[in-house]
């Protein structure tokens, strides 16, 4: 036996994976998560020189009408790319998500659940809103100016926003996104991948089943028959996914598009009947499991809170014109209106300084042009530090990042002090669990007070029946005595009469 145990404990400890066991896969995941991040990033890009190189061609366009409307076809076309690309890499992340979950060996199914959230949810998450990312934070940013611009592949200029800025193009490219992925992804796959597996399992089914005829058996199938046919359940993680995803489009850049919790409250709407139908009719009944709380979506949901607040004030402060404005107003107008800001947001650039070969072909004007105007805050070319950032530029920057710190420290004290005084639990249902709590502990304690009672009468009686022995054993020995006496009237013991025989 004590060999047996032995070899046992052996085999354990040969079957128990090591940290040296578990290197390979966690080397596969960071490098495959990597490498699907890089995917993103080259997407993306891709998306930009094709932005790039199709402004370039209809510029050269004899249509008068398709010139004019270069950079509408350019972002609408460049948009809807983006979220076909989305659309595909979102369901190949969710696959590889998987299998390097899988790959990974987790201890527990808990932990197996946990590490298969966070791998997709950072994949999706870099997947949904790197685009948007870009043109938040990046485009335009390094267009470099008159005279030295940025080139991609030594031929064409890096792209740049409207006039206006690039807060226009963002609302465009979220709303686009967002709504192409919740009527898509959430809601046309919601309904049509269900239906598609559900006939493919049956078709494979006929196929490699053999059919026997049975004359008992009834044409019409059984319901047991009907729910095998029926697509497994599989979890609530693609549920969860969707409405994180949806969460973060709806906080992240709200500043930009403050219509997205509408659209998001009717897709809910509409998401909520749709998965009803998918439950009752598409999917087999889900197995039951009890659980304290949503788990590790609770702590991904408060991250994209306090994430959003963040983003939130660089898109006022960097993307809009919201701070250039304020400080025109209330530091360089003369009075007090923004009389004059265009000009304000303007730097003077001297055309002979222009590269050869980059000078504009044709002019507008009839006049030979000296000098042209860029939007940045610059030095002019009169100036000893000519075309270098000017003090305007400075002050605004500092604008901007004080805003941001103001706002996010603001925002931060607000959600604290609305959760402190808003309560998780209502008043009410805190004093009616107390209440119930309070009746549970007298309900129990009155019950253990009758059983001390029932111990104690059994106790009593027990004593009274052991008092009620002991008296009829004294008067059954005292008559068994009297029984026993000598004709003379002697007492005489058992002793003695065995000592006289």
């Amino acid at each position: 036996m004590c060999n047996f145990v032995y070899v046992f404990c052996l085999q354990n400890e040969k079957e128990k994976l090591t940290c040296s066991d578990r290197m390979p896969g966690y080397a596969a995941n960071f490098g495959l998560i990597l490498f699907m991040i890089t995917l993103t990033f080259s997407a993306v890009f891709g998306v930009i020189v094709y932005r790039i190189t199709t402004a370039a061609a209809l510029s050269f366009s004899t249509n008068e009408t398709t010139r004019s409307n270069v950079r509408v076809t350019v972002t609408a076309t460049a948009v809807i790319i983006n979220l076909v690309v989305v659309l595909i890499l979102d369901e190949i992340y969710g696959a590889v998500a998987k299998w390097l979950t899988e790959i990974e060996i987790p201890k527990t199914e808990k932990t197996f659940e946990e590490k298969l959230i966070l791998k997709a949810f950072l994949l999706k998450f870099v997947n949904s809103y790197a685009s948007i990312f870009y043109v938040a934070f990046f485009k335009g940013r390094f267009v470099g100016r008159p005279g030295h611009y940025v080139y991609v592949f030594e031929g064409y200029r890096m792209e740049e926003c409207a006039p206006g800025g690039c807060l226009m193009e963002l609302c465009i490219q979220l709303s686009i996104i967002m709504l192409g992925k919740q009527l898509i992804q959430n809601n046309l796959f919601e309904i049509g991948i269900p239906k598609l597996k559900k006939l493919f399992r049956k078709l494979k089914d006929e196929r490699t089943e053999i059919k026997e005829m049975d004359t008992n058996q009834s044409k019409d199938p059984q319901q047991w028959d009907l729910d095998y046919i029926l697509e497994p359940f599989t979890g609530l993680t693609p549920e969860y996914m969707e409405m994180i995803i949806q969460f973060g489009f709806v906080t992240l850049f709200v500043a930009s598009f403050p219509l997205a919790p509408v659209f998001a409250l009717l897709n809910n709407i509409i998401e909520v009947r749709l998965d009803a139908k998918k439950f009752v009719t598409e999917l087999r009944r889900p197995d039951t499991v009890r659980e304290k709380d949503i788990g590790i979506w609770y702590n991904i949901l408060s991250g994209i809170g306090k994430l959003s607040v963040i983003i939130n004030a660089f898109v006022i402060a960097v993307t809009s014109d919201f701070i250039p404005r304020l400080m025109y107003q209330y530091a360089y107008s003369q009075n007090g209106t923004m009389h004059g800001f265009i000009n304000h947001t303007l730097s003077y650039f001297n055309v002979s300084q222009l590269k050869a070969g980059t000078q504009p072909e044709n002019s507008l004007f009839a006049q030979e042009v000296s000098f042209c105007r860029f939007k940045d805050y610059r030095e002019p070319p009169w100036s000893p530090h000519q075309y270098e950032f000017s003090k305007q530029y400075w002050a605004v920057l500092s604008a901007r990042l004080a805003f941001v710190i103001l706002f996010q420290n603001l925002v931060m004290f607000l959600s604290v002090l609305v959760d402190w005084m808003i309560p998780d639990i209502p008043k009410d249902i805190s004093e009616q669990i107390k209440k119930e709590k309070t009746l549970l502990v007298d309900f129990f304690l009155k019950e253990e007070h009758e059983k001390l009672k029932l111990i104690e009468s059994f106790i009593a009686r027990d004593k009274q029946k052991r008092r009620s022995g002991t008296k009829s054993k004294r008067t059954r020995a005292a008559s068994f005595s009297q029984c026993q006496r000598s004709p003379k009237g002697s007492f005489t013991s058992f002793s003695s009469q065995h000592t006289v025989v």
